[in-house]
């Protein structure tokens, strides 16, 4: 399956899916690594919501005084988000979004995930770009090797050892923790890589 494939078919899970994801993952409480992200970053800051989803940590942040900004590529996810942040989503792939230093922190929840690791590659260059020096990002993948088509979607997995060969290409980035945690969904039982970074080169 070609790249664009790969994608277009992970965004139609989603725009097909919405109103249930957004109900399977609103309201779960991620209250202990949102309080750990902002806690790295200045009051007020200004947050990029990377792949947001339901709105729930963009909802979040806003509650807690933060200037925020969200994306996600799905249609139906951007207009289920807005209405519920009140901020407007956009509809945007990671691909095609560039931003130079806009940011203190930028939050990718269980979004970059659905890339390839060519993709990811690539988007990492953009998030370099987009943070703040010294700013702050957040990024989680189920834990694993895997790579390819997982329940009508397209997963890159990663354990600490394939991140690591992924990250020496990018030197702008200095990783401050790597943790795991088990899925906050009561009826999932996968293990998440979760990792936050920080931008070093002015």
């Amino acid at each position: 399956m070609s790249e664009k494939s790969k994608k277009n078919q992970t965004i139609q899970y989603y725009d097909q899916n919405a109103i249930d994801f957004v109900e399977n993952t609103r309201d779960v409480d991620f209250h202990v690594i949102q309080d750990e992200f902002l806690e790295k970053l200045p009051a007020g800051a200004q947050v990029l919501d990377l792949g947001c989803g339901s709105g729930r940590d963009t909802k979040y942040f806003l509650e807690h005084g933060y200037q925020v900004d969200a994306i996600d590529g799905s249609a139906e996810l951007c207009a289920l988000a807005t209405e519920y942040t009140g901020i407007p989503v956009k509809c945007r792939m990671f691909q095609e979004w560039d931003e130079q230093e806009a940011y203190d922190g930028i939050w990718a929840c269980s979004s970059l995930l659905h890339l390839s690791y060519g993709e990811l590659d690539e988007v990492l260059y953009r998030i370099e770009n987009a943070l703040k020096p010294q700013g702050i990002l957040y990024m989680s993948f189920k834990y694993g090797v895997f790579e390819g088509e997982r329940n009508g979607r397209y997963f890159l997995d990663f354990t600490e050892e394939k991140l690591e060969q992924l990250l020496k290409k990018h030197t702008g980035l200095q990783q401050l923790r790597s943790f795991h945690t088990e899925d906050v969904r009561p009826d999932r039982k996968e293990e998440w890589l979760n990792l936050f970074l920080q931008k070093i080169n002015s």
